[in-house]
């Protein structure tokens, strides 16, 4: 396909999207089937187009005065792809299987692309209605916070220190131009162009080994920042496919015992083969029969409770721009109540002088701090360690990463504007001995 027939395609998908109100995902999977003649490589951009148009939804309608797909696919191209206007109507010339040619207003727009005077959260991307929520942790910087959460995310990889070490990772994967993460010592990162295909990491051998695997740069810092130590009791207690699972063993060196657990056991079902490619051997998974059952014996006994809580995930929207035009305010009260759960059973299991680890990859006040001074006055019994003294688990790097973050008395927020990382809250409650 041409990169015109590609755009064309792209405002059809986008189309079905927005009349239909269906996810990304299936309109595109629907849109392949029935179009097989595209290669891998037209089905790669096209999705690169939907995605990058879902980023800069609100702000290429505002460019182009109209929310029609066609209008939002053409603002973006200006807006998120910076290309110029006569490279824009090479795209759209009407020609076979392009779409039609640029009219006078829409290139009239696109040669002065003002966004002054708009709202945040058309400048941000991000839906009106957490437009208040924004400005509570952001104030007058929640445009440009919401901006760097519509940009597109690197391709972060954790290198499994159980097995290698990073430089030999970065030896292995020459060929895809890793460089080392800014925060996380364990951390690859691979930048990728906007119409580039996502390299097949799973086919390399250094992957198939379990050397690496994939983890955003805040995720691995979310684990590090929990302060696991070797010889220690852990639960990471809403464990799911086993990301951060991984990323304990590995800080406990393999020594200790590592329980993994998750009220879905459906989300815990690859877990298994990442252990037993990691060469992780202090983790036991313990997989629900009926919820609370399975880790009863554990009450009282845990050094560390990591709870990756279930959250809004506005703090992804990098990796899920569809996300963030989908999420509901009754999402945010659910998502309250089940971490307010979550938190009140780890208080049981932590033993006295133990910590809890609660994360989320949420920038929302709601789902983070407001949680953890409700906790703390349920249960008066846990103090917050100091955010200050949390991010000293980086080591050399701890004094500068303390200066980007933004910081409270209940934890630490990362963002992409601030760490080049998705958006993770991170506090560490102590159990008074």
């Amino acid at each position: 396909m041409t990169p015109a027939a590609r755009l064309a395609a792209a405002i059809e998908v986008f189309t079905n999207i927005q009349v239909q109100r269906r996810p990304a995902a299936d309109a595109l999977k629907d849109w392949g089937l029935a179009h097989r003649f595209a290669g891998s490589g037209d089905r790669a951009a096209i999705a690169g187009l939907i995605y990058d148009a879902l980023r800069r939804k609100a702000s290429a309608a505002c460019l182009m005065d109209a929310d029609e797909p066609r209008a939002i696919l053409l603002g973006m191209l200006r807006l998120e792809r910076n290309l110029e206007v006569a490279a824009i109507a090479r795209l759209a010339d009407g020609g076979r299987f392009a779409p039609g040619p640029l009219t006078d207003g829409e290139r009239a727009r696109l040669e002065a692309p003002d966004l002054g005077g708009a709202p945040p959260w058309v400048i941000g991307d991000y839906p009106e209605w957490l437009d208040p929520h924004f400005a509570r942790v952001f104030g007058e910087e929640r445009a440009a916070e919401g901006a760097a959460l519509a940009s597109r995310a690197p391709l972060d990889l954790r290198v499994n220190t159980l097995k290698t070490e990073r430089d030999d990772a970065a030896g292995a994967l020459a060929d895809l131009n890793p460089a080392p993460t800014r925060w996380s010592p364990d951390g690859l990162r691979i930048t990728l162009a906007a119409d580039a295909k996502n390299p097949a990491i799973h086919a390399e051998p250094t992957f198939i080994k379990g050397e690496i695997e994939i983890q955003d740069e805040g995720s691995q810092l979310a684990a590090l920042l929990a302060g696991a130590k070797p010889g220690e009791q852990v639960l990471d207690l809403c464990a799911g496919a086993g990301g951060k699972t991984l990323a304990l063993a590995a800080a406990m060196d393999n020594k200790g015992q590592l329980y993994a657990t998750d009220d879905d056991k459906r989300r815990l079902a690859p877990i298994h083969d990442r252990l037993a490619r990691s060469g992780a051997r202090n983790v036991q998974v313990r997989t629900p029969k009926s919820i609370g059952t399975q880790i009863d014996d554990l009450q009282g006994r845990m050094d560390l409770v990591l709870i990756d809580a279930p959250c809004t995930g506005t703090g992804s929207w990098r990796r899920n721009p569809d996300a963030k035009w989908r999420v509901r305010p009754g999402a945010l009260e659910q998502r309250r109540k089940d971490q307010a759960e979550i938190l009140d059973r780890a208080a049981l299991l932590a033993k006295p002088g133990g910590r809890i680890a609660y994360i989320t990859c949420s920038v929302l006040a709601e789902e983070n701090g407001d949680q953890i001074r409700s906790f703390v006055e349920r249960h008066p019994e846990f103090t917050v360690m100091p955010p200050s003294d949390v991010a000293g688990a980086l080591g050399e790097r701890a004094f500068l990463f303390r200066r980007a973050v933004l910081m409270t008395e209940e934890g630490l927020l990362m963002t992409p504007r601030r760490t080049d990382t998705d958006g993770f809250f991170v506090s560490v409650l102590a159990r008074r001995s």
